[in-house]
């Protein structure tokens, strides 16, 4: 990402305002939206150091749909031209052929100039943009796509609990999924400083509500744990030095931090993270806020592995289903 980019999301008062989605259609069982769900069509093409785009990364394995939906992983650093393909033979993406994620982008829209973010979910034999919409994209992953599902597929996005998902889900996305961005792209003392109160804030408060429950809505895992983890799993790694989210590490909130490890010693979600492009991708690329380029070598990540005891509240990690394979 230039450095320019991140300027235009700047506001007058220095408070990092995040683009908006460009591409919003949507992949739907009855093809209303002109884009039917069909194995194979698409291909979901993701950086492994994004939060956003781990999100469709667990949900796309919790709900089996590996051999429907195809992956697609770009290399975790980036040039001025955006992600690329750089980790395929040939620098090419192996099904579509392409170079970088903005040919697809200028696929769809000649004219497109913002960021190429992902995910994106391409069509593959039009190699362009369908969706970077990433928060419509997991729901619509448990809900349209719910036909290709794996026997035992968790319900990630109940019908009878999406009202409280949302909430929380609108919640941590303020506060802490872009509340970490806010804080670490600020370029004001006092946008920074709302930022980080807003943050340790609503960690606070979601300490308070883990206490006394497995996970953030209902007995089971939920849309709900998969967007408030990618975050977490990036806390002390990146966000804690990096983004100068530092009251305290997450390894030092022993709510969240026993929370975090259940979930990741759950299938599905540690067998998702990639340490190595995490801290690539976020210390090598943000040359404004790491000139140098140097890439830490902690923390240590064996401590994800240590004992959480989350088991004694109760809770069913994948309700009546099963966990993927």
């Amino acid at each position: 990402m230039a450095k320019a980019q991140f300027a235009a999301e700047t506001s007058g008062r220095g408070e990092w305002v995040r683009q908006p989605n460009r591409f919003t259609d949507r992949i739907t069982a009855d093809g209303s939206s002109g884009w039917p769900v069909e194995p194979g069509r698409y291909r979901l093409v993701v950086s492994l150091a994004c939060p956003w785009a781990h999100r469709s990364v667990i949900v796309r394995r919790l709900l089996g749909l590996e051999d429907v939906l195809s992956l697609g992983v770009v290399d975790p650093i980036r040039d001025e031209r955006g992600w690329r393909f750089t980790l395929d033979p040939q620098g090419r993406d192996p099904v579509t052929g392409i170079e970088f994620l903005s040919e697809a982008y200028l696929a769809a829209d000649p004219e497109f100039q913002g960021r190429y973010t992902v995910p994106a979910v391409l069509d593959v034999a039009e190699r362009r943009v369908v969706t970077n919409d990433y928060p419509q994209l997991t729901l619509d992953l448990s809900t349209e796509w719910a036909r290709y599902h794996r026997a035992g597929a968790p319900e990630l996005y109940p019908e009878r609990l999406r009202d409280e998902i949302d909430e929380v889900n609108a919640a941590v996305y303020a506060d802490v999924n872009n509340g970490v961005y806010r804080c670490g792209f600020a370029t004001s003392q006092r946008a920074y400083e709302q930022a980080y109160e807003r943050l340790f804030a609503r960690l606070d408060q979601l300490s308070e509500r883990l206490a006394g429950q497995r996970y953030l809505v209902g007995d089971t895992i939920t849309e709900a744990d998969v967007r408030l983890f990618t975050t977490l799993v990036r806390f002390d790694a990146v966000y804690h030095g990096h983004f100068k989210c530092n009251r305290q590490k997450l390894s030092e909130l022993p709510v969240l931090w026993a929370y975090a490890r259940d979930l990741f010693q759950t299938p599905g979600f540690g067998d998702t993270v990639d340490f190595d492009h995490i801290k690539r991708h976020y210390y090598a690329t943000h040359h404004q806020l790491n000139p140098t380029g140097i890439v830490p070598l902690g923390p240590d990540p064996s401590a994800w592995h240590t004992p959480h005891g989350r088991e004694a509240l109760g809770g069913r990690p994948f309700g009546d289903g099963t966990p993927p394979a």
